[in-house]
């Protein structure tokens, strides 16, 4: 009994760190995955300078990709052997989880390709709504390494919804930045 409990500590401590929100991020395809492309360049202009600022190379997916392609276009071998060639191997994918509702962080870890297909149908801002929750994904080298969501209360437009995702995503870049070892 005390094995198999010993087993089973183990094995809830490696489902706990793919979670953990600790990536050890030390460069990142920034990845918007909104409904519209306004609000996907915003994002990941947004991200890119933070964590430019935070010391991780960060370059975002429309730097990669010709206007209006679509970001599945990310998981052709030769768009990524052209990411890697810029000395990137970590994806970060950001999409909007939801409005006004405290969201638990995803259970299925899909793979990097079935990630960019998967289609996300909220924008940046919607009227009457005065939350919205923010889900990162970390994918190294077409492998899935951890999530973490981050939620922005009390937005009343557009504007706002940047200006607060910029400040709360500031202070949790340091914590994607350690070290997992």
């Amino acid at each position: 009994m005390r094995r198999f409990l010993f087993i089973f500590c183990i094995l809830q401590g490696f489902a706990s760190f793919a979670q953990s929100g600790e990536f050890a991020l030390k460069n990142s395809l920034i990845i918007g995955q909104l409904e519209k492309a306004d609000d996907r360049y915003t994002i990941e202009i947004a991200l890119t300078e933070l964590l430019a600022e935070a010391g991780v190379k960060a370059v975002p997916s429309l730097n990669v990709l010709k206007i209006g392609a679509s970001i599945e276009m990310l998981a052709n071998d030769s768009v990524q052997k052209l990411i890697t060639a810029k000395g990137i191997d970590t994806y970060m994918t950001v999409s909007v989880r939801g409005y006004d509702k405290k969201f638990k962080l995803a259970e299925n870890h899909e793979d990097f390709k079935r990630a960019l297909a998967t289609s996300h149908l909220f924008s940046l801002y919607r009227d009457e709504l005065v939350n919205i929750t923010f889900e990162f994904t970390i994918y190294r080298e077409g492998k899935f390494m951890g999530t973490d969501l981050i939620r922005c209360g009390n937005v009343s437009d557009r504007d706002k919804v940047v200006k607060k995702f910029k400040k709360k995503v500031g202070k949790r870049i340091p914590k994607w930045m350690k070290s997992v070892s």
